[in-house]
This record gives C-alpha cells, sequence and structure tokens, in this order.
C-alpha cells in the first residue's frame, strides 16, 4: 500500500531552527491546519509536543479537538459555529459580525486587516470590537494580522509592519483606559519570521517552513530546511513493454525501445496530481513517470518492489506551476503515515 514517511530528525531540526529565530520554543506557534499541511495532523502534532512546542493553529474546532491534550495553546482560525470550547483554546475573530455568535466567556484573538483584504476586522473598527467583546464578557487574549507580501521582494511587508505598530499602540491604548489585561501580538508567518533579524512577537505561526520549505528562499537567504514528508508506493505489477508499444490512457508514452515497466499504487485520487505527460517528472532513484498519472496507479520504467515517488516536492512545485503548500496539501488523508 502507498504510505507517507514523516522523517522525525528533519522536523525536529526545522524546530531547532525556527526556535532558534524566535528566541524560543515558546514563541513558536506550529500551525497544523488542513491535517498538517498533508502531513497528518495526529503524527505532526504529537512529535511537535515532544519537542517542547506548547502553542498550535489549526482551521477549526474539529481540529482542535483533535490536539487538546498535546498543547497548552490552540489558536482557531476559522470557525463559525461553536458549541464547546476549552479554556485553551483561542478563538479568531475575522468579522465585527462574529462578535454575537461566540459564546460568552471564551478567549478570542481579533484579527486585522493591515492589507491582505482577506479576513479581519480594519483597523479603524479595533475600538468598536473591544467594546463589544467586552460587552459579552469574551476574553481578548490575542490581537494579530497575515502578511501577504513576506516571501516576495515587495514593499507591502514593511508597510504592512508600519500598520500592525501603530495597531498595537493603539489596542495598548484602549486597554489600558478600559482596565483590562493587555493581549499577546503576531503577525509572523514563515517567511516573515525569517524576515526578522531581531523577532519580538509574542510568537509566531509557523506552517511550511515546519515542514522543510520556504518558497523564494534564495532571494532572502532564509536557511536551508529539511522536508519532512516522502512519499512511497508498492508495485501493482510488470510488464515487458516492446518497441512502439504505448502505456496508460492517450497512449501518450510509446516505448523508443523494449523495457521493463511496472504499475504503482500511488494516483491522483491519492493527492498526487495528473502530471502533463509533455513534461516529465523524475523519481529521486531516477524513474521516470511514463505517460499519464491515473487515478489509482501510476508507471515507472522500473521492476523495484517499492519506489519513492517523492521526497522533497519543490521539483513537482515547478512542474505543476504551483507552490509547494499545494502539493502536500492534496494527499489524502487516508494514506497510511509511519514516523521514522
Amino acid at each position: 500500500m502507498a504510505r507517507i514517511l514523516l522523517n522525525k530528525e528533519n522536523l525536529f531540526y526545522n524546530l531547532s531552527v525556527i526556535s532558534e529565530q524566535t528566541k524560543s520554543k515558546n514563541k513558536v506557534a506550529i500551525v497544523l491546519k488542513d491535517n498538517a499541511y498533508g502531513h497528518g495532523i495526529l503524527e505532526i502534532g504529537t512529535m511537535a509536543s515532544e519537542f517542547g512546542i506548547k502553542k498550535a493553529v489549526v482551521r477549526t474546532l474539529n481540529d482542535a479537538l483533535k490536539i487538546e491534550k498535546l498543547f497548552d495553546y490552540i489558536l482557531i482560525l476559522a470557525e463559525k459555529s461553536f458549541h464547546t470550547y476549552s479554556h485553551a483554546f483561542h478563538i479568531a475573530l475575522n468579522t465585527l459580525e462574529d462578535i454575537d455568535n461566540l459564546p460568552e466567556n471564551c478567549n478570542v484573538h481579533i484579527k486585522v486587516d493591515t492589507g491582505m483584504h482577506r479576513n479581519g476586522i480594519s483597523p479603524d473598527e479595533i475600538e468598536v470590537a473591544i467594546l463589544g467583546l467586552k460587552e459579552r464578557n469574551i476574553n481578548i487574549t490575542g490581537v494579530f494580522t497575515h502578511h501577504k507580501c513576506a516571501d516576495e521582494l515587495s514593499t507591502d511587508f514593511f508597510w504592512q509592519n508600519i500598520v500592525f505598530t501603530r495597531i498595537k499602540q493603539h489596542v495598548k491604548r484602549i486597554c489600558e483606559q478600559l482596565f483590562i489585561p493587555l493581549p499577546v501580538f503576531h503577525s509572523c508567518n514563515s517567511a516573515a519570521l525569517f524576515r526578522h533579524a531581531n523577532f519580538d512577537e509574542d510568537f509566531a505561526r509557523v506552517g511550511i517552513a515546519t515542514y522543510g520549505y520556504l518558497d523564494n528562499a534564495n532571494i532572502f537567504k532564509f536557511p536551508k530546511l529539511k522536508p519532512v514528508l516522502s512519499l512511497w508506493a508498492d508495485k501493482l505489477s510488470s510488464r515487458v513493454l516492446k518497441k512502439g508499444q504505448s502505456v496508460g490512457y492517450g497512449g501518450t508514452y510509446q516505448a523508443s525501445e523494449e523495457i521493463i515497466i511496472s504499475t504503482y499504487d500511488v494516483g491522483y485520487g491519492d493527492g498526487f496530481l495528473r502530471l502533463n505527460e509533455k513534461n516529465s517528472y523524475t523519481t529521486p532513484a531516477g524513474y521516470k513517470i511514463l505517460g499519464r498519472v491515473s487515478m489509482d496507479c501510476l508507471s515507472l520504467n522500473t521492476n523495484d518492489k517499492e519506489v519513492c515517488i517523492f521526497n522533497n516536492v519543490e521539483t513537482l512545485a515547478k512542474e505543476h506551476d504551483t507552490i509547494t503548500y499545494e502539493i502536500t496539501t492534496a494527499l489524502n488523508s487516508n494514506i497510511k503515515k509511519e514516523i521514522v
């Protein structure tokens, strides 16, 4: 059966690099949304907890419940309906309209839109949000924003930092006037964290760097990280393909000489995206995918019993003209995972 291998040593190496940049494990919030970017929320969460990470970020309440016993502090980014909550859970407020939907006495992080224009209240709505939450006896435990260009050469990164600095000052003044505790402040994703020479926020939300990738790393001279995930497949069958014969849908690959080929149990149904057969992909061992990827299988020019389909998705991302995130998050959550 196809399986995902998770390299614990590589994960711990990445977390060490990240912790060094934040200056403390306590300032690292590991992002586990979307099944830990396809790596497995329980598997990665368990290892991160063993490493000493105390904070996590997830997408939904259901995800938070899965890892509730692993972390002391869990930020939930995109939940709209709450029926229960824990003292460890902190709910992201993405719009003023959601204030009335939040449970009383829950913990809330106010998201502020500093220029991405996706989620979050506008800067001029901050006082309204704080007063509305206070009126409903809701604990304001955090204020945060998100960068739109941290991994690109753009002035937007610096501009958003300036805007968020002003927001922090404004929030502190309001809290002092209302005699309420100061919330924590955070804005950095993976790329933003490594663009700060002296990180000084309360914590960073680190996603893709945890798993070994930083897009445009060479531009900014980011540290070299180690991919955590590798995808493996088992052989289903083998055959001799004679010269002139083709394999797969559309017969797009035609043998120029007699070769041995095998079919392996990974396809686009497993989240290994169908390649444009006009391009080629070569596995780490040097085997080529022949013709079109099928729903449940693909063909390679080898007779090996098992093969590593990839152990670094940067090459695949380039083939698909996409980013590393999309390759790993597309993997089917039902693929068996092993920690090695």
